[in-house]
C-alpha cells in the first residue's frame, strides 16, 4: 500500500523531471518571442519578454530559403519513414514467423550494425554515394537514413509480432489466407501500436538527424532544417531570436506527431514485451 509520504516524492520527482524537460523549451520559445534588441540589453534573468516582438519568425522567412529547408526535411524525413516502415515490418515480420537456414546468425548481423560509430562511416558512406552519383541529393540522404534506421526498426517489429500467437496464422491458412494476406489483414492490424511506434522513432531520427546531413546536404537548394539552423549561428553575430524561431517551427512536427499519436505509443511499451 502505497503511503502519502512515497506519493509525494513520487509526484515530486515527476514534476521536477517535468521542469526539467520543459523549461529548454519555454527558453526557446520565449527567446523567440523577443526582439534582437532586447535579447542583447536585457539581463539573462529576465526570461519573459518585455513585448512580444514576432521579428524573429518574420525574419527566417524573410531573411533565409526557410521554406527549401522545410521542404528538404519533409521530403527526406517523410521518404525514410515510409521505406523504413515498409521495410522493417516485413523484416520483423519474415524472422517471427519464418524459419529458416541461417536465421539466428542474420538477426544478430542486423543488430551488430548498430555497434558501429556513425562517425567510422562518414568515408566510407560518401565514397559510395560518390560512386553512384548520389553524393549530392536527397535520395542519398534517404539511402544514409535507411541505413541507420532499418536494423533498430526491425528488431521492434519482431518484438511487436512475437507478441501475437502463431495460432492466428495456422487459423488463416486454414481459411484460405496466404502469408501476404495474413500479414497485412490479420497480424499486422493487431500490431498497429508497435507500426505506429516504429513511425515515430523514424520520424523523429530523420528530422533530427545532423552529422551525415551536414556533409551531404551542402549546398542551399538541399540543406535540411537541422543544417540551416546550425549554420545560423555566425563567427561574429548570432541573431538569437532567428534562431529560435527557427528551431521553434522545427520542433512543432515532432511535438504535433507526438501528441497526436501517444495513445499508440504508450500501448506499445508493454506489448512488444510479452509474448501472447
Amino acid at each position: 500500500m502505497r503511503t502519502k509520504f512515497q506519493s509525494f516524492w513520487i509526484y515530486f520527482f515527476l514534476v521536477l523531471g517535468s521542469v526539467m524537460v520543459l523549461l529548454p523549451i519555454l527558453f526557446m520559445l520565449n527567446t523567440s518571442l523577443k526582439s534582437i534588441n532586447e535579447i542583447l540589453t536585457s539581463s539573462y534573468s529576465t526570461f519573459l519578454p518585455k513585448k512580444i516582438s514576432f521579428e524573429g519568425y518574420i525574419n527566417i522567412w524573410k531573411n533565409y530559403p526557410f521554406l527549401i529547408y522545410l521542404r528538404n526535411s519533409v521530403i527526406v524525413t517523410l521518404g525514410a519513414t515510409f521505406f523504413c516502415v515498409f521495410f522493417s515490418t516485413l523484416g520483423g515480420y519474415g524472422f517471427s514467423r519464418f524459419e529458416f537456414k541461417g536465421k539466428s546468425q542474420l538477426m544478430f548481423l542486423v543488430l551488430v550494425t548498430q555497434m558501429f560509430p556513425s562517425v567510422m562511416l562518414f568515408i566510407p558512406f560518401y565514397k559510395i554515394l560518390s560512386i553512384y552519383g548520389l553524393s549530392k541529393s536527397l535520395v542519398g540522404l534517404v539511402i544514409v537514413h535507411l541505413s541507420f534506421i532499418i536494423p533498430l526498426s526491425t528488431w521492434m517489429m519482431f518484438g511487436f509480432y512475437e507478441s501475437v500467437p502463431k495460432e492466428l496464422n495456422d487459423a488463416a491458412s486454414i481459411d484460405g489466407c496466404n502469408s501476404f494476406t495474413t500479414f497485412i489483414r490479420i497480424i499486422s492490424p493487431l500490431v498497429l501500436p508497435g507500426i505506429i511506434t516504429t513511425v515515430i522513432y523514424s520520424f523523429i531520427q530523420c528530422w533530427n538527424e545532423y552529422m551525415f546531413t551536414m556533409i551531404i546536404a551542402n549546398t542551399d537548394s538541399m540543406k535540411t532544417l537541422t543544417v540551416a539552423i546550425g549554420e545560423m549561428s555566425g563567427h561574429y553575430k548570432v541573431m538569437w531570436n532567428d534562431l529560435m524561431a527557427a528551431s521553434t517551427i522545427s520542433s512543432l512536427p515532432l511535438i504535433i506527431a507526438f501528441i497526436g499519436l501517444q495513445k499508440y505509443f504508450i500501448s506499445s511499451l508493454t506489448q512488444g514485451s510479452v509474448k501472447g
